[in-house]
């Protein structure tokens, strides 16, 4: 089975211009675990995943050091997701995520998702976002058609 007989073809997607409380309530709403973002063309710009919005609310390096009495209190910290709730999402992106095409077999996706440690992938073609692929689906559907009795 190839990706393009499994991919989502319909999906929420952001803007580099959404804000962190929106990337929050789209991740939310629609109960996944990330979103591509695309520009006005609809091309793939980048990847918005939970644990990049979870990473958001700690402290860089460079920031702990400088001033870490600001991070020992770690019920003080909960603030920061309403402190940042306006940052843009081009600020914390991952500028280049990986992306699969509609022709990989779905187990090398899968394998690749387990290497890189991610749930799901963009699936571009021709240069264009035409997909989502997720970790669940992959899984699903193999467990669906080898045990009948499950899924």
């Amino acid at each position: 089975m190839k990706v393009k007989d499994l991919m989502l073809k319909e999906f929420p997607t952001l803007k580099p211009e959404n804000t962190y409380e929106e990337a929050v309530a789209l991740v939310c709403k629609n109960n996944i675990s990330g979103a591509p973002v695309v520009n006005e063309e609809k091309n793939l710009v980048g990847y918005v995943s939970e644990k990049d919005l979870f990473k958001i609310l700690y402290p860089y390096y460079k920031s702990f050091y400088e001033h870490p009495e600001d991070y020992a209190n770690g019920e003080k910290r909960e603030t920061k997701a309403y402190e940042i709730r306006y940052h843009k999402v081009e600020t914390f992106m991952n500028a280049m995520p990986l992306t699969i095409t509609p022709d990989m077999p779905i187990m090398n996706a899968g394998a690749l998702m387990l290497a890189h440690r991610v749930h799901q992938f963009p699936v571009i073609e021709n240069g264009k976002l035409v997909g989502l692929i997720s970790r669940d689906l992959i899984y699903k559907t193999v467990f669906k058609n080898n045990f009948t009795d499950i899924c």
